[in-house]
């Protein structure tokens, strides 16, 4: 498995590795397959996942090949979840809304106290990640941004840009340029999924947001 943390080539100045650019790539994918709201989102943040999951166990990586275990059974507890998908748009792909008032905060306070319950554990053990509260930062936001795109929820691509905005940096320091320069292109990605779910959703949210109140 060596041959994953190998290089495959280098661009300005920054060595890529071949785990970090397939399984970005693949993650890419699948934030393109969400953004048209397709079922194959799943699998392939699944795939994205197990390869980067491999690639920083063989690099004694332990905390983010830990974010990479989480992300696989978000993956496919969200797959389950827009299977059943009980709310279905006239297209038959997966129903959209803006999340309710209460939702938001829920969203919110699991994001804090989980960035201190990690970021925590991480100061504790050294050795499970070398840049405990960003790396803890952006595992408990990667979980939540998919937990609230399993659920349909616009406020999942808010999530990924706030996620952007440490992944970016942390990703070039921590020597893993491509999934650097890839989070960037999530960025723009984001952007336009946001609008499209926004513009999908915004004739449900008066509904929801007086069901709220």
């Amino acid at each position: 498995m060596n041959w994953l943390n190998s290089e495959a080539f280098t661009l300005l100045g920054q060595h890529i590795k071949w785990s970090d650019m397939t399984g970005n790539v693949i993650g890419l994918i699948g934030l393109a397959l969400g953004w048209r709201r397709s079922l194959w989102t799943w699998p392939a943040q699944f795939l994205s996942g197990l390869i980067l999951f491999a690639a920083f166990a063989t690099a004694h990586l332990s905390g983010s090949a830990g974010k990479q275990i989480v992300v696989m059974l978000v993956a496919a507890w969200g797959f389950a979840q827009w299977r059943r998908g009980q709310e279905r748009a006239q297209d038959g792909t997966i129903a959209v809304r803006f999340a309710t008032w209460r939702e938001r905060g829920t969203l919110a306070g699991a994001a804090a106290l989980g960035t201190l319950a990690v970021g925590g554990l991480f100061t504790l053990y050294p050795s499970l990640s070398w840049d405990p509260w960003p790396d803890a930062y952006i595992f408990v936001g990667t979980i939540v941004a998919m937990y609230a795109q399993a659920r349909g929820m616009v406020e999942f691509w808010f999530a990924w840009l706030l996620v952007d905005l440490v992944g970016v940096p942390l990703n070039f320091a921590n020597g893993f340029a491509f999934s650097g320069f890839v989070y960037i292109v999530y960025g723009a990605l984001v952007l336009w999924g946001l609008r499209d779910w926004w513009l999908r959703s915004r004739d449900a949210r008066p509904a929801l947001e007086g069901a709220s109140a």
